[in-house]
């Protein structure tokens, strides 16, 4: 999932990234095959290039790593708003059809859920003034759900008449442990364009809670190569003897 996520990232790209596993795909990619990749972090830390995966966004090792470090309000507003952002690659919780994305509660009411999680930080934001979205997270029916609990992080959105409208969003891209979804210009729907090897469409539309599209002409994920293995293993070495504990997962 992680080479899979860092291989969407190109060489010079500008990514506005988040803590876990989307901090994880990124380096990776700078690691591999972009080594010049620009990575934004929103405690203000611009051109990171940690050599271990930071715990948050307030990591000491962001800051030491940067090309430079400037405020919040200008990661938001001169680069993020302005339209500087090529990719934002984000986490979450629960994801729907759109792309939209929950990072905040589950269960119950707002003000009583059943859980509550961290919450929104930069990534609405994000969500709708990068050029486009690239989330990752594994796949089941408790995260890949019809109907959000709570909407965090919007860009596509569905109007009452069952069309989808776009909010400020470009493509959306969905990595997770089973395959690569894609939103489609026409419908702004995620759509099945990839899986990982070892796993059948049957399995990733068995893990979905909507009735999943597949492209007609699906692809297989090519396997990771021993330098990509590699590459991971090492930083997550480094991150448990720096932290105590891995920071993201493959």
């Amino acid at each position: 999932m992680t080479i899979a996520a860092a291989r969407m990232l190109k060489g010079g790209t500008v990514c506005f990234v988040g803590i876990g596993l989307p901090s994880g795909a990124a380096n990776l990619a700078r690691l591999t095959h972009a080594p010049d990749v620009v990575l934004i972090y929103e405690s203000g830390t611009i051109g990171a290039k940690p050599a271990v995966l930071p715990l948050s966004i307030g990591d000491g090792e962001l800051a030491e790593s940067a090309d430079t470090v400037v405020s919040v309000p200008e990661v938001f507003r001169y680069w993020l708003q302005a339209g500087r952002v090529d990719v934002g690659f984000l986490g979450a919780a629960q994801i729907d059809k759109f792309g939209n994305i929950n990072t905040t509660t589950i269960g119950g009411s707002y003000g009583k859920p059943k859980v509550r999680l961290p919450g929104a930080g930069g990534a609405p934001e994000i969500a709708t003034a990068a050029k486009q979205v690239n989330i990752i997270l594994k796949q089941s029916r408790r995260n890949f759900v019809e109907k959000l609990d709570f909407v965090t992080s919007s860009g596509i959105y569905e109007e009452g008449s069952g069309r989808a409208s776009k909010r400020g969003r470009g493509p959306t891209t969905v990595i997770t442990d089973l395959g690569i979804m894609s939103s489609t210009p026409e419908s702004r729907e995620l759509v099945l364009q990839s899986v990982h090897p070892g796993v059948t469409v049957e399995q990733v539309k068995e893990a979905t809670g909507w009735n999943l599209k597949v492209a007609d002409e699906m692809k297989q994920t090519p396997a990771p190569t021993g330098q990509e293995l590699a590459a991971l293993r090492e930083l997550h070495a480094r991150t448990a003897a720096a932290h105590g504990t891995v920071a993201t997962s493959e």
